[in-house]
């Protein structure tokens, strides 16, 4: 596998706008991901951040690093947001590759923790998150908010 940092590699961005897009994405929201992932690119800042997961020329996988996942918890960044793994992939802990980078990078950001919501119970635990309370999002969902010491 290949981890891709698009900000480090931006021949990378159309083929990450369109597979964000592709899985992510709603109609009204395509161009949320375009105009991040474009930006990011020439942003001195450490943030945002978004990445691919390849098998040889194949992206299988993709997340982000981000300042906040549209979720109330506003007070707590950086966010790990958009952990995908295709189908075929998943049971081989190829999210800790993502999680792994993003934990780098965040820590090279001078952050201490890393942030995630989610629905789900049990998977993020595996990669040492710590459940810590419940955000709320704008659309009227909740998530269950997640924490990891970098």
């Amino acid at each position: 596998m290949k981890l891709i940092s698009v900000k480090e590699n931006p021949e990378y961005m159309n083929q990450a706008i369109s597979f964000f897009q592709n899985k992510w994405a709603s109609e009204q929201s395509m161009m949320v991901y375009e105009d991040c992932i474009i930006h990011c690119i020439s942003s001195p800042n450490p943030l945002p951040q978004w990445y691919l997961l390849m098998d040889e020329t194949t992206v299988i996988g993709c997340a982000g690093l981000i300042t906040n996942d549209f979720i109330s918890r506003m007070d707590l960044y950086p966010w790990v947001c958009a952990i995908y793994i295709e189908e075929e992939y998943r049971g081989n802990a190829y999210s800790s590759i993502l999680i792994d980078k993003a934990k780098t990078d965040a820590k090279k950001g001078g952050f201490s923790h890393l942030y995630l919501c989610t629905d789900h119970i049990g998977l993020y635990e595996k990669y040492g998150f710590d459940y810590i309370g419940t955000g709320y999002h704008p659309w009227g969902d909740q998530s269950r908010v997640y924490q990891l010491t970098v």
